[in-house]
């Protein structure tokens, strides 16, 4: 087992090999993520209000 100390070092060595994404690849990556996530949401959301009338339909309500 290596000690606390020689972990961290290991941990800020790999730090250096991270290629970090620019700014603007950044925010785009994010803006799809989000855009992707608001999507799913409207379709689930539209999903449930169709098979919640046909639910309430068969039921009688």
């Amino acid at each position: 087992m290596t000690s606390p100390f020689t972990y961290l070092k290991h941990v800020r060595e790999e730090f250096t090999h991270i290629v970090w994404p620019s700014n603007h690849t950044a925010l785009a990556h994010t803006l799809v993520v989000i855009g992707i996530a608001i999507a799913i949401a409207l379709l689930v959301g539209l999903f449930d209000y169709l098979f919640g009338s046909v639910v309430s339909r068969i039921v009688g309500g």
